[in-house]
């Protein structure tokens, strides 16, 4: 069995059977790798704020309406790869960006930005010089200076004010394309025509790593030619790794993988879940990240024991859900769970319990979607037009969700989908919409058992034990992260990449940290083919 597990290259559990020691992974250099189309990400209201406070100061207050995050393949990141501003949103950037520009203007703050006189043409110049590069996240050619700059100065001849002009040339700046979106296209004169220029390659790595606009070492680095190369990149990402805003990368992309997002604004029925409003969302959020954090940053963990990890992190109001002893009187703090419990994992969390239920219960299919979507990677069918999908209500002969599930299967067109994901959020029916613990659902004891793939499980300890080694849960963290790195979909041509990326993955004890600094060295990092359309914004 060994040897037959030996020879399945990729799965997560083969190197862990083979007795002797693998042969070296092939250099990622060497994998077979067929580029695919290039994208303009616009930034997400979370890379906006830290730009811009990165740009002009900690203090600056952000504008309070911009045009909002879209999801495509269910993460804001994709989404915004794939969506254009609206005439109303291209009115909110500009109103923004005055804003922004005169809060940075102002006489405490300016010398951030411009430490000479605005009356001189050549302070003006060299400001917004500076500023440029720093928010186009590349060297402004000498047109594009000369098209701020005499901006700025024909504004503060008809406004009588040096200052007040300044503003026009800042917030050009702040509402070009250039700033708003991340010009991952290739096509630089002197490179190949499938390759991203250094600056783009850049932001590539300064928003997976960091999820902010490149540094001036990154800048100075892309200057200099070495990112152009594999080992250069990934001599910048270990940098970067060792730097505290991984902490900021990390935290962005795990919100943007279990859609943590969709807790602004979750609603619960107060007569059902009293206990449930914005700070408990928020918590929720907290206690994820915060985990993911200790896991990955901290630890530089297996991944997969955010499956079953009994030390999470909670506030007041989480420990009275989870019926522990709150750590701190105010604030977070870690704890552990009972060890006799059924609570553990990322199953466990307010955060993916409360979020896939229903406002009045819970919902087998909401949380076996996520399983099967979200950590397995699992494509689940749209239900056929015109089916009843809602669940019948509960009743003398079927007052648990096992039971009305059981009735809900015997329609037609049905069963196809449901028996892909209810099995699984049955698993979770010891928990209620909010998450907390019960023992009965309608009156009646409940049956967490169930069966994932073929391995059978009795109850959300054994499930989430089935879920870590499933043979499709890290295959399906590569994917994400790789995806998300790049900001497209993977293509066929990606597949042995994808592949090496995974092994390499397992062999380093699936270190999410390890894995970003791959697929960074990887070719697919600094390639991309043309656009087929004109994409490409203009100032």
């Amino acid at each position: 069995m060994k040897h037959a597990i030996c020879g399945l290259v990729g799965l997560t559990l083969a190197l862990a059977a083979c007795e002797d020691e693998p042969p070296a992974p092939t250099p990622l250099a060497q994998v077979e790798h067929e580029p695919a189309a290039a994208s303009m990400r616009r930034l997400t209201a979370e890379q906006y704020g830290a730009v811009v406070r990165d740009l002009l100061g900690d203090d600056i207050i952000l504008p309070g309406r911009l045009e909002p995050d879209s999801r495509a393949g269910g993460s804001p990141a994709m989404g915004a790869t794939v969506t254009a501003v609206s005439a109303r949103g291209v009115e909110l950037y500009g109103n923004a960006a005055f804003e922004l520009a005169a809060q940075a203007l102002t006489p405490e703050r300016r010398d951030r930005i411009v430490r000479c006189d605005a009356a001189d043409e050549g302070c003006v110049r060299e400001s917004l010089t500076a500023l440029g590069e720093r928010a186009w996240r590349r060297p402004l050619t000498a047109a594009e200076v000369d098209r701020i700059v005499g901006l700025s100065v024909q504004a503060a001849t008809t406004l009588g004010d040096p200052w007040a002009g300044l503003e026009y040339g800042v917030a050009a700046l702040l509402q070009s394309p250039h700033f708003l979106y991340r010009m991952e296209v290739p096509g630089e004169e002197g490179l190949a025509a499938d390759a991203l220029g250094p600056y783009a390659i850049a932001s590539r790595l300064a928003f997976l790593l960091w999820n902010q606009a490149p540094d001036d070492a990154l800048l100075a680095a892309a200057a200099d030619g070495r990112l152009e190369t594999a080992e250069g990149r990934r001599l910048e990402a270990e940098r970067m790794i060792a730097d505290p805003r991984i902490r900021r990368g990390v935290r962005a992309f795990f919100a943007d993988l279990y859609g943590l997002d969709e807790l602004d604004g979750l609603n619960k029925a107060p007569e059902l879940f009293p206990h449930f409003d914005d700070t408990v969302a928020d918590a929720a959020r907290e206690e994820t990240l915060a985990v993911v954090e200790r896991l990955v940053v901290d630890e530089r963990g297996d991944y997969r024991d955010i499956m079953t990890t009994r030390t999470t992190v909670v506030d007041r109001k989480l420990a009275s859900i989870y019926n522990v002893r709150a750590p701190a009187r105010d604030g977070f703090g870690p704890v552990e769970l009972p060890l006799d419990g059924p609570r553990q994992g990322l199953l466990g969390h307010v955060s993916t319990l409360a979020l896939h239920s229903h406002p009045v219960s819970t919902s087998a299919t909401l949380r076996g979607m996520f399983v099967r979507e979200t950590l397995l990677c699992q494509t689940i069918p749209d239900p056929p037009s015109g089916v009843d999908t809602s669940i019948p209500e509960p009743s003398g002969s079927a007052p648990t969700l096992r039971d009305r599930i059981a009735e809900h299967l015997e329609a037609p067109g049905c069963r196809g989908c449901h028996v892909i994901t209810d099995p699984i959020g049955l698993g979770l029916e010891h928990f209620d919409g909010l998450g907390r613990l019960r023992a009965t659902d309608g009156g009646a004891e409940i049956d967490p058992s169930g069966d994932l793939d073929g391995v059978p499980f009795d109850g959300p300890i054994q499930l989430a034990l089935a879920v870590r080694e499933h043979p499709a849960f890290v295959p399906c963290l590569v994917e994400r992260l790789y995806r998300y790195a790049l900001g497209r979909e993977p293509a066929d041509g990606d597949e042995a990449l994808l592949g090496a990326l995974t092994e390499r993955f397992v062999r380093g004890e699936h270190d999410v940290l390890g894995l970003m600094l791959d697929i960074a060295e990887s070719p697919a990092f600094a390639l991309a083919t043309r656009p087929t359309d004109d994409t490409e914004g203009g100032e």
